[in-house]
Order: structure tokens, then C-alpha cells, then sequence
């Protein structure tokens, strides 16, 4: 079972004051193509192969998936969608963010926890 990473889209987008809050879809968008080396790489600490999991909300959502990342749109709150994706996936869950409510909420249903910085940028 390939471990799974879920990532905090708005949170991982807004940690880089990029200009990001022009074009959000554009920015979740260089966001999830910066994130397909990810699902054959890994992370630090996060061995790969893994299945990657972007979770978009707001104006982001309708960004589409591609080979190596999957994209959910939160129908309301992206936090509660991504504590769903997690307590939901099967095998070993981390999940990218620095949202400390987040953390605690995805930590109750046993997900690990990596900051936005572990993420690679383009």
C-alpha cells in the first residue's frame, strides 16, 4: 500500500507570498505540477512512490488532476475535506500544512504531519 500525502492546497499556496492572491486557480495549478515528481520521489521522510492528493477550495476549485496528482475540490470546507481524505485513505497518511487547528484534527485520525516547506516549489 503506497503511502498517501495529502496536501493543504490554499495553506501550501498561501505560505509563499508569490502574488498568489491574483490568480488563485494559476497558483494551485503551479502547485500541483510542482507536486508530480512527488508521487514517484517522495518526500523527506516520506518515501515513494506515493499517491498525492491536492485538496483545493475557492476559487481554485475545478483545477483539474493530472498523471501523478490527484485533485479533490472541497464542496465546503477545505479542512474538513482533507481530515475526510485522511481518515478515509488507505495505508500510512501524511498531510501537508502548517495550520496547527488542521494538524491536531488530521493527528486524531492518525495522520502524520509535514509542513509546507517540505514541499518542492517552482
Amino acid at each position: 500500500m503506497a503511502p498517501v500525502l495529502v496536501v493543504d492546497g490554499a495553506n501550501v499556496v498561501g505560505s509563499v507570498p508569490d502574488g498568489w492572491w491574483r490568480d488563485r486557480a494559476g497558483a494551485a495549478v503551479r502547485l500541483r505540477d510542482a507536486l508530480v515528481p512527488v508521487a514517484d520521489a517522495g518526500l523527506d521522510g516520506v518515501p515513494g512512490p506515493v499517491r498525492v492528493v491536492l485538496v483545493v477550495e475557492g476559487a481554485a476549485r475545478g483545477v483539474t488532476g493530472v498523471d501523478g496528482v490527484e485533485v479533490v475540490s472541497a464542496p465546503g470546507s477545505g479542512d474538513d475535506t482533507i481530515v475526510e481524505v485522511a481518515a478515509s485513505a488507505d495505508g500510512p497518511v501524511w498531510v501537508v500544512t502548517a495550520d496547527r487547528a488542521l494538524r491536531e484534527r488530521v493527528r486524531a485520525v492518525g495522520a502524520h504531519v509535514v509542513g509546507p516547506r517540505a514541499v518542492p516549489r517552482r
